[in-house]
């Protein structure tokens, strides 16, 4: 449970840095209250840990010829349309998080939450 925890804190950390970095991410912005940003960025990063978890393994299974072809660098559209999902059904869900283009918002979206994931991920104890 403790490993859960700290995977969803990595998360919602990395999220939050990427919508201060990429100006076309959006995370909580028409939250009027402290409390309901931290509310929303967490329920964001619980999602996004879901669809990571679920589809991530999916696409990346129909996406391996193309992730040997250019040497590693599409796991980041990869990571991008896992953002677009996220998106998606934060709407639907009523939370508020959009991007705006697709190709340079989410994938430097991707790429800045996963610096910052491994980043969090090496200062951080694993709880095994």
């Amino acid at each position: 449970m403790t490993n859960f925890l700290i995977r969803v804190g990595i998360n919602a950390v990395a999220l939050w840095v990427a919508a201060l970095v990429v100006s076309g991410v959006n995370l909580a912005e028409d939250q009027e209250s402290l409390g309901r940003k931290v509310l929303t960025i967490v329920l964001v990063a619980l999602l996004f840990g879901l669809v990571n978890a679920v589809i991530k393994p999916i696409v990346k299974f129909f996406s391996f010829p193309f992730v040997i072809l250019t040497l590693g660098l599409f796991t980041f559209v990869v990571n991008a349309f896992m953002l677009q999902i996220t998106e998606w059904i934060s709407n639907a869900v009523g939370l508020s998080f959009t991007i705006d283009h697709f190709f340079w918002d989410a994938i430097l979206a991707a790429v800045v939450i996963t610096l910052v994931s491994w980043v969090l991920s090496v200062v951080l104890p694993e709880d095994d």
